[in-house]
């Protein structure tokens, strides 16, 4: 048992470090200005069109953080900052969301087995925790805690198909970027560590889901 707090502790202390990192580089390449001039949008609605895609529309979303690919009504959603300003920051993670609207528009196969996967996880995600604290508590209902163990794997598994998903829509963008001449060579560099940055942050939580998981495979077998 304390064997496993010191492996979450570590995953832990991982994540935040990861999160502080790859908070302090998006800040130092936000200050990285574009010789190009265009912003988060432009870059974004750029790349929609040389990749032939003209029924995507790039709007801008309210927070920090939030962008993201909304395959349901075709929109590549820019957090404000990102939608305006002119950075390798808002560049690198604006061609990163039109990497998720490319791969939408190739049918890339990863990415419909995790959007196949999303209304079964949506509900693993909320009963899982409910019913593998109800099966820790209450050993009259044996069937509990498994079903819970089986609902909580569901989402581990999300989080594993996550990451193919997030690596090639990075690098569908760096290549972009690269290929069309958009950035400076240290834009590009900066880009691209800011995107690697950003993807090792779903790597730890994979990690920590999978932790958990058999953490709670190991509650179960010792039970037995």
């Amino acid at each position: 048992m304390a064997f496993g707090y010191i492996i979450f502790g570590l995953i832990a202390l991982f994540g935040w470090l990861v999160q502080s990192k790859l908070k302090s580089k998006f800040k130092q390449y936000s200050k990285l200005s574009l010789q190009n001039g265009l912003s988060g949008r432009e870059i974004a609605e750029k790349m929609l069109h040389d990749n032939g895609i003209f029924d995507v529309k790039v709007i801008s979303t309210p927070g920090r953080l939030t962008d993201h690919y909304n395959p349901k009504d075709k929109t590549v959603n820019l957090s404000e900052s990102v939608y305006n300003e002119r950075n390798a920051a808002s560049a690198a993670v604006a061609a990163h969301e039109v990497g998720h609207a490319v791969q939408h528009a190739t049918a890339y196969s990863w990415l419909q087995f995790r959007s196949n996967m999303v209304p079964m996880v949506n509900i693993a995600s909320k009963l899982s925790m409910w019913i593998i604290m109800a099966g820790l508590f209450i050993q009259s209902f044996p069937a509990l805690l498994p079903l819970g163990i089986i609902l909580f794997a569901a989402t581990v598994v999300f989080s594993f198909i996550t990451l193919p998903v997030e690596y090639d829509a990075s690098n569908r963008a760096l290549a972009w970027l690269e290929n069309k001449n958009m950035l400076t060579p240290e834009e590009q560099a900066g880009a691209k560590d800011a995107l690697s940055w950003a993807a090792r942050t779903y790597v730890v939580a994979a990690i920590g889901a999978l932790a958990t998981l058999f953490y709670y495979v190991m509650i179960y077998l010792g039970r037995d």
